[in-house]
């Protein structure tokens, strides 16, 4: 068999650089967006922000020509022309050849160097309306921040506070004391310093605020907190002797088994675990604060005139145009590298000024479908939610379930129920005995409802709440039931149950 050349054809589907781009805008976040339309404005010379310019499109005449190849006029909109040849190659004079006393900047001072004050005194930031008073904050404030903060305050020789700021070192997030005396005496390195010491300077730490911090378990927490609350509080002494002898019998709330064990009366009982479930188990989320996260929403639904409206969010996305005085100069460009570029740059930045235009486009038909679809979700609530896959909105718009998926990815929709992400709305079916369906998000609205009206002396079982759900004509399991109910962070009916 020698080697020989052959001809074949063959045909094969191909990602364009321009398809590739509008499914990447498409799959995008709002953040992220704004990040690319950034990065576009930074590296496109021909891009710039601005409404639509009523000046004429200098592409226009260079496609005519042949000079510059054609897209598609249905997806942009076209710039009336009102301008002549004649202006159009005309030169810019300067206006004045004397030099001026103060030359413009397109910096301010604030964009260049940090501050911490606003830009004209105390009371101007009132007056200012672009004065953003969230940009001058600091990193947030940490529990260990504020337990350091309190050791700098509190009279400790260097020795104590090295070993107090050690054990602070150890604690969590939610308060607690996460390494034992022997680790600490080990992370510590001193030969002088003993276990005794270290336990010492525990304590010490306990008693700074918030109440509860450095606890080893949820049982000495829960004794610190009761410790530091005044003699005189209702109550106090029966809910430490809770906390010390019976702390076993707390997550039941047994009356019985507490008041066999304490010696003492059920009233009684019920007034000082009353106390208790007003402690706080994780005392240090009290003081850690956490950045705002704040949810940008690409659509906004409101009912106007009996009917349900959808629309774009226009803060999410800079309005973008072709630099017309860039323009100019591809009509005049020759086949040089900066002509070239020219041209590129020009091709590029209409390329993605249709793809941003598709991405809208493709996102407001998405959630125009979505809320007629769901129009029962946003006028009873999570009870009218229907069941709807992927496949439903791409059979109905015509569009292909990757497509939908992208869409759906990390974008909002805000309604007058709040604000949801739209894979919200997606959501799998269960049959009812009149033949229809039921989505799972309305039967886990009709299980929240169901335990929110049970006895707390005789709470509902998993199998009690799959009977009432087949009475309403939802026919579901046990275990189904059991996966919605942990799925909503509700626990099982045994923790549930309450006698007091």
């Amino acid at each position: 068999m020698k080697p020989s050349i052959q001809l074949r054809l063959s045909q094969q589907l191909t990602m364009t650089p321009q398809l590739q781009q509008a499914i990447k805008l498409l799959q995008l976040s709002t953040l992220e967006l704004q990040q690319e339309i950034q990065e576009a404005l930074d590296s496109n010379l021909m891009l710039e922000e601005g409404e639509e310019s009523e000046q004429h499109d200098a592409t226009s005449e260079l496609e005519e020509s042949g000079r510059l190849p054609r897209l598609d006029e249905d997806t942009f909109t076209q710039s009336q022309p009102s301008e002549s040849d004649a202006s159009f190659e005309r030169e810019v004079q300067a206006e004045s050849s004397n030099m001026p006393d103060e030359l413009p900047v397109d910096t301010n001072w604030g964009d260049v160097f940090d501050g911490y004050l606003p830009p004209s005194g105390a009371g101007a930031a009132s007056d200012d309306a672009d004065y953003d008073p969230l940009l001058h904050r600091s990193r947030p404030q940490t529990l260990s921040d504020y337990l350091l903060w309190q050791l700098n305050l509190s009279r400790l020789n260097e020795r104590d506070f090295m070993i107090a700021e050690t054990i602070v070192d150890a604690i969590d997030a939610d308060g607690y004391l996460r390494a034992d005396v022997a680790e600490l005496v080990a992370t510590i390195d001193d030969p002088e310093i003993g276990p005794d010491e270290v336990e010492t300077l525990i304590h010490r730490v306990q008693a700074l605020d918030p109440a509860g911090v450095g606890a080893r378990d949820p049982r000495e927490c829960l004794l610190l907190q009761l410790r530091q609350l005044p003699p005189e509080t209702p109550w106090r002494t029966l809910a430490l002797a809770i906390c010390d002898s019976g702390f076993e019998h707390l997550p039941r709330g047994d009356l019985t088994a507490l008041a066999r064990l304490l010696k003492a009366d059920e009233p009684a009982l019920a007034q000082a675990l009353d106390l208790i479930r007003r402690l706080h188990p994780k005392p240090g989320r009290l003081i850690a604060e956490t950045a705002s996260e704040y949810v940008v929403p690409d659509i906004f639904v409101r009912k106007q005139d009996g009917r349900w409206q959808v629309e774009l969010n226009p803060e999410i996305t800079p309005k973008l145009r072709v630099n017309a005085d860039y323009a100019r100069l591809v009509r005049r460009a020759d086949h040089s590298a900066d002509g070239l570029t020219l041209k590129s740059h020009l091709q590029e930045a209409r390329w993605f000024i249709k793809s941003l235009a598709s991405r809208n486009e493709t996102v407001l038909r998405v959630g125009a479908k979505i809320v007629e679809m769901q129009q029962d979700f946003l006028e009873h609530g999570e009870e009218g939610m229907r069941p709807l896959v992927l496949r439903d909105i791409a059979e109905a718009l015509e569009l292909h379930e990757s497509t939908i998926s992208r869409v759906t990815t990390h974008k909002y929709m805000h309604t007058p129920r709040g604000t949801f992400e739209l894979k919200y709305f997606f959501s799998s079916h269960v049959n009812t005995t009149s033949g229809g369906e039921c989505s799972s998000t309305a039967i886990r609205a009709l299980i929240r409802k169901l335990i929110a009206g049970e006895s707390p002396r005789k709470p509902l079982s998993d199998n009690k709440i799959a009977e009432e759900l087949a009475n309403q004509g939802i026919d579901v399991a046990r275990r189904t039931v059991a996966k919605y109910r942990e799925a909503l962070g509700i626990p099982a009916s045994s923790e549930r149950k309450r006698l007091a």
